[in-house]
Order: C-alpha cells, then sequence, then structure tokens
C-alpha cells in the first residue's frame, strides 16, 4: 500500500510562489498517473493538476492553467507542484493522489497553503 506524505505549504503573499511535494512510500508510485487536489474550507476536494505516469502528459484546471506546473521524479517517488502568482482563492489544504478515484490510495494530511491578500 502506498502512503502519500505532503509538504511544501506555507503563508505567503498574493503573488507569490510555493513548491509543494509529495513523496510516495512504495515501488509501484511510478504506474501510476497521479495528480494534486486542494479543499478549501467548506468546499469540496477538487482537481488541481495531473501527471501521466511517465510525466509526458500534463493536464491542469482552468484555474492552475499558466500558473502552476505539475513534475514528477519517480526515482526518487516524488511528485511536485510549483504554484506561482497565487491568489487569496488558492488558499486550501493541498492533496497528492493518483488521478483515477478507482485506484486511489490512502489520502495524506496534505499541506496547508495560504495566500494572504
Amino acid at each position: 500500500q502506498v502512503q502519500l506524505v505532503e509538504s511544501g505549504g506555507g503563508l505567503v503573499q498574493a503573488g507569490g510562489s510555493l513548491r509543494l511535494s509529495c513523496a510516495a512510500s512504495g515501488r509501484t508510485f511510478s504506474l501510476y498517473g497521479m495528480g494534486w487536489f486542494r479543499q478549501a474550507p467548506g468546499k469540496e476536494r477538487e482537481f488541481v493538476a495531473g501527471i501521466s505516469w511517465s510525466g509526458g502528459i500534463k493536464h491542469y484546471a482552468d484555474s492552475a492553467k499558466g500558473r502552476f506546473t505539475i513534475s514528477r521524479d519517480n526515482a526518487r517517488n516524488t511528485m511536485y507542484l510549483q504554484m506561482n502568482m497565487l491568489k487569496p482563492d488558492d488558499t486550501a489544504v493541498y492533496y497528492c493522489n493518483t488521478n483515477e478515484q478507482a485506484l486511489r490510495f490512502p489520502w495524506g494530511q496534505g499541506t496547508q497553503v495560504t495566500v494572504s491578500s
């Protein structure tokens, strides 16, 4: 069973940047397309960005296009989300998991991102 640990969140001013990391245990990480998700207070968890198992295909929610970049390093069992030009609406707890709902691992604790105006 893969365990996921998110890190890299914090408090940043609007327009700032953060780089999130998702560390996965286990040897099967590289077999899965992965994604970043976020959940703001009082809202449902939503998709932010996804990446194929090889890293060759990436896709983004409209809210993330042009500002966020997803990447992965299968040798390190780690996925990243570079977030630039952050906005207060980006404030949420960010999680990583597989792209496919039927193949989801247990959710980690997430990492809090807070963007002040």
